[in-house]
């Protein structure tokens, strides 16, 4: 009989198989029974130009000269961007950056300072 994980919001050992889901009849939560990480709920990874996983606080800076729609703004190469915050959608990050504001970036024109 194979074993069954502990209840990911309440941690009880009383779970069991519904179906293709697992069920918790102490706190009543509900998961897939493919999950089992924190990893498989987020879906995907964001990374960056070259590579490296990007997260919600990170800094970054821009490794390409950026025109700022509707306007005549350029994000200059080297702008280093402090506590991005990663989104869903074609621009998937959203920061703040000196002088211009709010704006939404791809991650495929940023790396991330370490």
């Amino acid at each position: 009989m194979s074993e069954l994980p502990n209840c990911p919001q309440c941690d009880s050992a009383l779970t069991y198989p519904d179906g293709t889901m697992l069920m918790c009849p102490e706190c009543a939560h509900e998961w897939s029974a493919t999950e089992t990480d924190s990893e498989a709920e987020d879906g995907r990874v964001l990374t960056d130009a070259n590579g490296t996983p990007l997260e919600t606080g990170d800094t970054i800076t821009v490794i390409k000269d950026l025109k700022v729609k509707g306007s005549s703004l350029i994000i200059k190469v080297g702008t280093r961007i402090k506590n991005i915050r990663l989104v869903d959608g074609d621009h998937d990050i959203d920061c703040k950056i000196d002088g211009i504001g709010a704006m939404k970036l791809k991650s495929e024109f940023v790396k991330k300072v370490i």
